[in-house]
């Protein structure tokens, strides 16, 4: 199946809120890790057992449990009924297809997104299922296990002197969306990098490769748009919703966060407009150097036209031509034929024709 048309045919008919999990097959160990921490103390680990997170879950800190797996359905079950998730939540978590959205569960918010990366090597956008949930001192991230973009987070927490350490989990959870977005912009500014480069190669060397990397980028485009896109919803839900959960000085970053969506919207829409364009240039290019060859073909034919005519005339083989018995007759025709040609390609000259 292709990156924009997934499987889902195995849970048609099943109830709501069953739990399967749909995306690329994986049987790797689900690795957990935990941070948990409040403005003085900070504690790192990994657990080999879910149970051991459940210990988090009325403690006075700020806990940050990462599970890089979606694929262990009876793991996420077990979190999910000490964390108090909803069945929906638990299918969508599961669920790598979902689309970016944003859920209220009044003491819980979830949060579906999609993490971006951009593979050099093949010139394609991908992307990873996240899924981040937070209630009162508490943040919950399911994941594809691919890596992160929360490296600069973490970082963020170990430092005692951060503003991170002294706010709740909502700024955690704010600060973990952030750090997909603003990755988002990484991947903006490579592809941009590769559609200059393209459009370059379009003007210099109109040929078939030019057109599929045009075509190529424009797939590209597609997939990020469907990706972005839904974002706008999701952080412009979080901005106005009217939660204890989501506290007043982290509203102020969202509305910030709301401005970078804004802004990758703009950018991959004036992509998608520079690669319209740039297709309307290779057509243009392409329809150009048709022209100029056919310019070339057509000059060359209207030359020989008068001396195909002057030849012909001297080829009819009539026993009465007086101009057969001149000595110097096959050279004056010559002559008259090179005075012709001459003559028609001065005047080409001088209308700029050639």
């Amino acid at each position: 199946m292709t990156r924009f048309i997934k499987k889902v045919s195995r849970v048609v008919g099943l109830s709501p809120g069953t739990s399967v999990h749909i995306g690329d097959a994986r049987n790797e160990k689900v690795r957990i890790t935990v941070i948990d921490y409040d403005e003085h103390e900070f504690q790192e680990r990994t657990v080999e057992n879910v149970e051991d997170c459940f210990a988090f879950r009325d403690t006075p800190t700020v806990t940050w449990i990462n599970v890089d797996g979606i694929h262990d359905i009876e793991l996420i079950e077990k979190l999910g009924a000490h964390f108090g998730l909803h069945p929906i939540l638990i299918e969508d978590i599961a669920n790598a297809n979902q689309r970016p959205k944003m859920e209220d569960y009044n003491e819980l918010i979830s949060v579906v997104i999609k993490m971006l990366y951009f593979d050099s090597k093949d010139e394609h956008v991908l992307s990873e299922h996240l899924v981040i949930i937070f209630g009162s001192n508490f943040v919950i991230s399911f994941q594809e296990p691919d890596g992160d973009v929360f490296d600069c987070v973490r970082e963020r927490i170990r430092n005692s002197k951060s503003r991170i350490r002294k706010m709740g989990a909502d700024h955690l959870a704010y600060c973990l969306i952030d750090a997909v977005v603003d990755n988002y912009f990484t991947i903006l500014e490579k592809i941009g990098e590769k559609i200059e480069t393209a459009e370059e190669h379009i003007i210099d060397m109109p040929g078939t490769s030019a057109l599929q990397e045009i075509y190529g980028y424009k797939r590209e485009m597609i997939y990020l748009r469907k990706s972005v896109w839904p974002l706008r919803e999701v952080i412009g839900g979080l901005e106005r919703i009217e939660s204890p959960l989501i506290h007043k000085a982290t509203k102020i970053y969202l509305r910030d966060l709301y401005d970078h969506t804004i802004q990758i919207m703009d950018t991959v829409e004036t992509f998608r407009d520079m690669l319209s364009g740039m297709l309307d240039v290779y057509l243009s290019s392409v329809s150009n150097k048709l022209n100029e060859v056919m310019k070339v073909l057509t000059i060359i034919a209207t030359i020989f036209i008068p001396l195909t005519f002057i030849a012909g005339v001297y080829g009819m083989n009539f026993r009465y031509m007086p101009e057969l018995a001149w000595r110097a007759g096959y050279f004056i025709v010559l002559g008259l034929m090179a005075v012709v040609a001459i003559v028609m390609i001065v005047y080409f000259r001088r209308k700029k024709w050639i």
